[in-house]
């Protein structure tokens, strides 16, 4: 393969490899290799190397111009971090690739193209789906806030300026709107794709931030529209639950969606009455409020009264493991993990569940 030092797979990254890949990507190749032979399929993929970033910066010239804001820092108290950041990003994100770089990533997607028998570069869906089948394994759609889109490359040209994206146009609110309906369709073609055409009728669609049991209805029909029927060839379409209209009407989602997915920091946040995103009231989160917990607990029952499934993600589930506890004694079907938090996660459920087991009846 050209270029190897610019990519690197995972079969060649492990978690000492932080300086070449960075703390993510170490991350996933540790767990790649060392869940693999453990039996635990996680699908292969690559990463930019620190040769690729090094290369990037000598192609577009501003290796003197970073070292020297760099050189700048106020390392002690970061006074001018916010600014340093901001500077820096002016001067990356009009960058351009070196051919090199461009080269060693499409031919990293043929190589993992051709190692689960798929010619097209729908990979990455495909790749995971393949490596758990015929598990399920659920997708959610795009939720990206409009400050993190205008945030992309030319992003800022067609995204509004809104005051508090956390709570703006966002999630279910956009794919039915006439500002993102085409991206949607986009989103949609790949899914139906990677279903209908690949065989990974494994995959289950799962919609997020949808704030009303007609905003709902509206993606469905979106959704129909694009080729994704709702139990056609077995689809089976989830929905987050993240804010408390989600939870009060919980049985009327139930109705109209297959499954349920908690999303605890965005809960969190909106029960509560706080952006995550401050630092001046981060002190004030906790997944482990009894408001908060309270309202899972009703999602879980909701889930379990209309026969549907039920799971959860979040940071709490991994970090403290008593809320993992409570996950287990409450029936909840499954959880999610960050790749860097998968093993920590596992240990606390497997704790949870023989506590739940040898509790006296």
């Amino acid at each position: 393969m050209k270029n190897p030092d610019y990519i690197l797979f995972f079969t060649q990254i492990s978690i000492v490899d932080i300086a070449k890949v960075g703390g993510k990507n170490a991350s996933l190749g540790e767990m790649y290799n060392q869940l693999n032979p453990k039996g635990i399929g996680i699908p292969n993929g690559f990463a930019l190397s620190a040769d690729a970033y090094r290369l990037f910066r000598k192609h577009n010239n501003i290796e003197q111009k970073l070292n020297k804001l760099l050189l700048s820092l106020d390392t002690e108290h970061y006074s001018n971090l916010i600014q340093i950041g901001e500077t820096a990003r002016t001067l990356i994100l009009p960058g351009t690739f070196p051919t090199e770089i461009i080269d060693a990533i499409n031919e990293a997607y043929k190589t993992l193209s051709l190692d689960c028998g798929i010619k097209n570069l729908d990979v990455a869906v495909a790749t995971v789906a393949a490596a758990f089948y015929p598990k399920d394994v659920i997708v959610r759609m795009s939720d990206f806030k409009s400050n993190e889109y205008a945030n992309l490359i030319g992003g800022k040209y067609f995204e509004p300026h809104e005051e508090n994206p956390m709570i703006g146009l966002r999630g279910a609110s956009r794919y039915y709107s006439d500002f993102y309906r085409k991206g949607f369709a986009l989103e949609c073609d790949a899914m139906k794709k990677v279903r209908n055409e690949m065989g990974t009728t494994n995959v289950k669609l799962m919609i997020p931030f949808c704030r009303t049991v007609e905003e709902g209805e509206k993606v469905i029909q979106e959704m129909v529209l694009n080729g994704l029927k709702q139990k056609e060839n077995g689809l089976e379409i989830y929905v987050m639950i993240e804010i408390p209209s989600n939870v009060l009407l919980a049985d009327a989602f139930a109705n109209l969606f297959d499954g349920f997915s908690v999303g605890s920091n965005d809960l969190t946040q909106l029960t509560l009455g706080l952006d995550r995103d401050s630092a001046l009231v981060s002190f004030l989160f906790s997944e482990e409020n009894p408001a908060v917990k309270g309202l899972i607990k009703e999602t879980i029952r909701a889930a379990k009264r209309n026969k549907i499934k039920v799971g959860l993600c979040g940071q709490a589930r991994s970090d403290i493991p008593t809320f993992a506890k409570f996950l287990v004694d409450e029936g909840i079907d499954s959880i999610s993990f960050n790749p860097d938090a998968l093993i920590r996660g596992i240990e606390n459920i497997v704790a949870a569940e023989k506590l739940f087991i040898n509790q006296p009846e």
